[in-house]
């Protein structure tokens, strides 16, 4: 029995009063059920989104984008971050690959606006993040 299975025991003694080797069974059956229902493609995908968001000009420009309610040019998403063209650049890149924003070129400028997944996430921090 490994070590993680041994703790699993003790607790399983502590909230039962009493543990069989069919009740560690059972319980490590539950939790493979569990973590199988999550599986490990979507746990990737959606540490890929939170790492997008992990950095502080690229929540930067998800946050203005939401609240824009509308695309906004990248000339316009260089005067809300301090950052080089390249960088900007890159961190749009980086939100595009995550499926935070959408981009479009229009004409020699290019547009991006933020996507429903955006949208939905920030709601969501604004929601249980308090000042």
């Amino acid at each position: 029995m490994g070590q993680a299975t041994d703790r699993l025991q003790r607790y399983l003694e502590d909230e039962l009063d009493a543990c069989r080797e069919e009740d560690v069974e059972r319980r490590l059956g539950e939790l493979e059920t569990l973590e199988a229902a999550i599986g490990a493609e979507r746990v990737e995908t959606e540490l890929d989104v939170l790492s997008a968001l992990a950095n502080e000009t690229r929540y930067t420009l998800v946050r203005v984008l939401v609240a824009a309610e509308a695309e906004l040019c990248v000339c316009e998403l260089q005067a809300v971050v301090d950052v080089t063209e390249s960088g900007l650049s890159h961190a749009l890149s980086q939100l595009v690959d995550a499926g935070l924003v959408d981009g479009r070129k229009d004409g020699r400028w290019k547009k991006y606006r933020a996507t429903n997944r955006a949208v939905a996430l920030v709601t969501v921090l604004e929601g249980t993040v308090h000042e």
